[in-house]
């Protein structure tokens, strides 16, 4: 376990984690990961998450006339299937997305300002259920760009970064991310 941090983590609070719930320290690492990227001038790029919103509006959209759609049943009967067909084709479109663009990502970043590359970061993490090892990934948002470069990653154990009580030991933890990013972009600027 970890006992004492040397890095710049600017938190006035400390960070705690349920230990024995896996989901709550891969939360936890993951704010935290983005809170570094930020730190490092990349600004989130939502665009991503507001067409899913907007998918998800427009499946409730649908759900909401096939309920309060005037008319009993039987008259009603061609604009229910429409409403079933909408509501399945969408729901359709949302796990596509979730599962080709979304993946493990926990942050879609732009490029940061003033920056030659023309590409964000795509931010992934994976904490598998039964296990205490954390993979952090930094790829590019686009890989096909020529200004793109090649995904970097790391897997530590989460026991690294959590002292006995649960307290994330931020300092550590941090150095590793930014590190990790600083990787990212030494290799890029070397092609």
């Amino acid at each position: 376990m970890a006992t004492n941090g040397g890095g710049a983590a600017p938190s006035p609070a400390p960070k705690k984690a349920n230990l024995l719930d896996a989901y709550s320290i891969k939360h936890l690492l993951d704010e935290t990961v983005s809170e570094v990227a930020k730190s490092k001038g990349f600004a989130e790029d939502a665009r991503l998450s507001n067409r899913r919103l907007a998918v998800g509006s427009a499946v409730i959209a649908v759900a909401l006339l096939a309920q309060f759609y005037p008319g009993k049943f039987p008259e009603n009967r061609d604009v229910l299937l429409v409403c079933i067909a909408l509501y399945a084709a969408l729901n359709v479109v949302l796990q596509i997305v979730s599962y080709t663009k979304e993946k493990n990502a926990i942050l879609f970043t732009h490029p940061p300002a003033g920056s030659f590359n023309r590409t964000g970061l795509v931010i992934s993490s994976k904490l598998p259920r039964l296990s205490d090892m954390y993979t952090l990934t930094i790829a590019s948002a686009d890989p096909q760009s020529k200004s793109s470069g090649e995904p970097v990653h790391f897997t530590k154990s989460v026991t690294k970064w959590f002292t006995k009580d649960g307290v994330l030991v931020e300092g550590l933890f941090w150095k590793d991310v930014e590190k990790l990013i600083d990787d990212y972009n030494s290799d890029n600027r070397s092609k």
